[in-house]
């Protein structure tokens, strides 16, 4: 009997280590799936399951970006089909352009060379190696199929790179768009409307309402712009502080998926995100509960993350998926009607995957209907405040010119 430290994920998605004593590491591995724990590193005492300190050194200063990690897995499931692995790592450590990227496939490559499976040596880079992704390679190595998990894994990480674009371009234009609005609007009362009314002030005469609103409106900017500043910093404080209590933190999220049109694209979104990671680990042949308590963890809305730790716990009782996910009320139907119609057919990923390029279709045809209504309204409500501005303006003028001609 030999003692081993080991490290895993529990059911709740938490990280835990321990060690225990077994005859082998493998009967190591099957002691803590009895426990309901998912390994993710077991080695001889002594060696530690978690990062080594050089590992830690470079974990702290060094992360793969999610454009390199990408790069790397593509790179590494085609020089896995032609090499041994310690050659196709050192391989793409010394064509990598940048220092950090090396430091860190160097360091997975040093953990390879010391006899450790690749997903334990990728555990001394976990900045750059999530558990999900950890959890698909150690699949991709006891099936031994890691090229196929990898190019799995790359397509994965290249499709979610696509949407985050998608999702990061339909914000960005209207956003910038609207800054840029107020910007002119705020300029426009601040500096340009207080040297016009200046003119006014010898006039004697009662100023149009328009006029006197919009000098109004200039003066409070002129004088309490640091105040308006402040309120708007110490609002975002307040919010962010009340939003680190996980009960308000949930309670806030599942409000968000309650709002029209902003509900609808968040939960389409995510049960994209979702279905596109359970069907690349179904596929890889990873327990769906594992799947499921992996995935939670890659998803912001705490809403959501919990009805995907309510199905694990079902389907572990032994519900089935759709079942569970259509109890929580909370993600798109198509994705309950394939999750049901791949249980029934025993092509879960397939269909999986299948509601995903849905769901995401969806999402670029609501962005771009969204965007055609968005960008000319934003461009008329700009206009029709600036032509409110300089009519405040022209009123006294014509005001006077109509006096003048009496």
């Amino acid at each position: 009997m030999a003692e081993y430290d080991w490290r895993a994920i529990d059911p709740a998605g938490r990280e835990k280590r321990g060690r225990l004593t077994a005859p082998t590491a493998d009967a190591a591995r099957m002691r803590l799936e009895a426990r309901k724990l998912f390994p993710v590193a077991v080695e001889p005492a002594g060696r530690a399951a978690g990062p080594s300190a050089a590992g830690a050194a470079a974990a702290g200063s060094a992360r793969l970006s999610p454009k390199a990690l990408t790069l790397f897995t593509r790179q590494l499931g085609t020089l896995a089909r032609v090499s041994p692995l310690e050659e196709a790592l050192g391989t793409i450590a010394a064509q990598s352009e940048r220092a950090a990227t090396r430091a860190v496939i160097a360091s997975v490559a040093q953990g390879v060379v010391e006899g450790r499976p690749l997903s334990e040596a990728m555990a001394r880079e976990p900045r750059s190696f999530p558990a999900l992704y950890r959890a698909m390679v150690s699949a991709g190595e006891q099936a031994g199929a890691l090229p196929d998990i990898l190019d799995r894994l790359a397509a994965l990480l290249e499709r979610q790179a696509q949407v985050k674009g998608k999702v990061i371009g339909a914000v960005a234009y209207p956003a910038v768009l609207a800054m840029l609005a107020i910007v002119i609007v705020v300029a426009l009362l601040t500096f340009v409307v207080p040297r016009v009314v200046e003119q006014f002030d010898d006039v004697g005469q009662r100023l149009p309402f328009l006029t006197r609103m919009v000098i109004g409106l200039s003066d409070f900017l002129a004088a309490w712009w640091w105040a308006l500043g402040l309120a708007a910093v110490l609002g975002g404080l307040a919010l962010w502080r009340l939003l680190k209590d996980p009960a308000r933190r949930l309670a806030f999220d599942r409000s968000l998926l309650r709002l029209p049109l902003v509900g609808r694209v968040l939960r389409d979104l995510a049960g994209a995100r979702i279905a596109r990671t359970l069907s690349t680990m179904v596929e890889s042949r990873l327990p769906l509960v594992d799947g499921l308590l992996l995935t939670q963890r890659t998803v912001a809305n705490r809403a959501i993350a919990a009805a995907l730790g309510e199905a694990a716990t079902s389907i572990r009782e032994g519900g089935g998926l759709a079942a569970s996910l259509r109890r929580s009320g909370l993600f798109p139907p198509i994705l309950v009607v394939m999750a049901a119609s791949g249980e029934a057919s025993g092509r879960l990923g397939f269909m999986l995957a299948s509601a995903a390029d849905y769901l995401e279709r969806e999402f670029d045809g609501f962005t771009q209907t969204t965007l055609a209504l968005l960008e000319p309204m934003i461009v008329v409500v700009m206009g029709g405040v600036v032509a409110l501005i300089v009519l405040s303006i022209l009123l006294p003028i014509l005001q006077l010119q109509a006096l003048a001609t009496r």
